[in-house]
């Protein structure tokens, strides 16, 4: 998807890099602060400090209608969101399109985009590159509000690729998270991860304070979701239905027959009538010492090695939709053996919450 970006001049040649200070010139007047209004802490006596509450975050500018990607998070229920550029010039926007499974958000300026285009400097869309390229060890650069610090640069590394992101909230997680040592702080959320081109390879979204780890949403993520938010204002995920945890040596024990090296992902527990119900997948089982065992064991996806929760929480999010069907290769009892199911739409987090009370990702 980068027909919104047609109009924008690559920064430079596949293999060149641009220097910091060039990187923030070209990048600085694409990156907003987005402020929206929180409801009074106390409704029965509101203080004035609690009725003129904001939360604050960042966002980047995606096309030349004037939309702009940001956290889920960052915009909250609230439909309309006031953002500031950086000459301090400040706009409001409609909240057009959420998804709080991916943590991602679309808001459009309200504003008549005639006139913004004749502001200095004009609203220019920011280039979106590929996040399945990025290596541990390449530099990257975070641009953001942090603490409403407007405009603020930090710069680090690739710390990783491909984590598992939970979202306690919702009871899933984030596949393909970006880790990263460059410092991301309350405020910093939603604005741009970008490479040494200046392209966005991911959007900030978490940091563990203090600890110089940040994680950001991989820019395929944005790629693939984005355009449905524009569209239809929200975007379906598929579903399995079950909860499952990477096989541990400790684990294993609690599988009769299982060597300790055995590699795979450990179904827990299984959803009514989810996509796992309905073909006979089998959970774990709680003895009268509450203590769990068995459960069947999923070592491949459509004929693809399984290791790890990640390897098979990713490949759905990035190749399959609802309606799909999939094949799992599963060990159970000493054999294994190929189920086909056909995956279904995930329910709201709070239905899922109610019929698995401790999910695990």
């Amino acid at each position: 998807q980068q027909q919104q970006n047609s109009t924008v001049v690559d920064l430079v040649s596949a293999n060149d890099s641009l220097s910091l200070n060039s990187i923030f010139k070209e990048v600085e007047n694409s990156v907003v602060q987005i402020t929206r209004k929180v409801p009074p802490s106390n409704i029965l006596s509101p203080s004035p400090e609690s009725e003129n509450a904001s939360a604050l975050g960042s966002g980047f500018v995606y096309d030349n209608k004037g939309r702009i990607i940001t956290n889920n998070h960052v915009v909250g229920d609230a439909k309309i969101v006031d953002i500031t550029l950086v000459d301090g010039n400040r706009y409001t926007a409609n909240v057009t399109g959420t998804d709080i499974f991916s943590d991602i958000a679309v808001i459009e300026i309200v504003e008549n985009l005639t006139e913004l285009s004749s502001l200095p400097p004009p609203l220019k869309p920011l280039i979106i590159g590929n996040s399945s390229e990025l290596e541990v060890g390449e530099q990257v650069i975070a641009i953001g509000n942090p603490f409403g610090l407007a405009g603020t640069m930090t710069t680090g590394i690739i710390s990783q690729t491909g984590r598992l992101l939970p979202d306690q909230l919702t009871g899933f997680s984030i596949p393909n998270a970006i880790q990263t040592d460059t410092i991301i702080n309350p405020g910093n959320s939603g604005g741009p991860l970008l490479n040494m081109k200046g392209q966005v390879i991911g959007m900030n979204t978490a940091g563990l304070f203090g600890s110089g780890i940040g994680f950001a949403i991989p820019s395929n993520a944005i790629t693939r979701i984005v355009p449905a938010l524009i569209e239809k204002g929200n975007y379906t995920h598929p579903w399995l239905g079950f909860t499952a945890a990477t096989l541990t040596s400790d684990l294993a024990e609690t599988v009769e027959g299982l060597e300790r090296n055995f590699k795979g992902v450990l179904v827990d527990s299984i959803v009514k009538d989810g996509p796992a119900d309905k073909v006979g997948i089998q959970g774990r089982i709680t003895d009268q010492y509450a203590e769990k065992h068995g459960g069947d064991i999923i070592t491949a996806i459509d004929g693809r090695i399984v290791n790890q929760t990640e390897d098979l929480i990713s490949y759905i999010a990035e190749n399959k939709k609802v309606g799909d069907k999939i094949t799992l290769t599963i060990y159970r009892n000493g054999q294994f053996l190929d189920l086909e199911m056909t995956l279904q739409k995930r329910p709201s987090p709070l239905l899922y919450l109610t019929e698995v009370r401790s999910p695990v990702p």
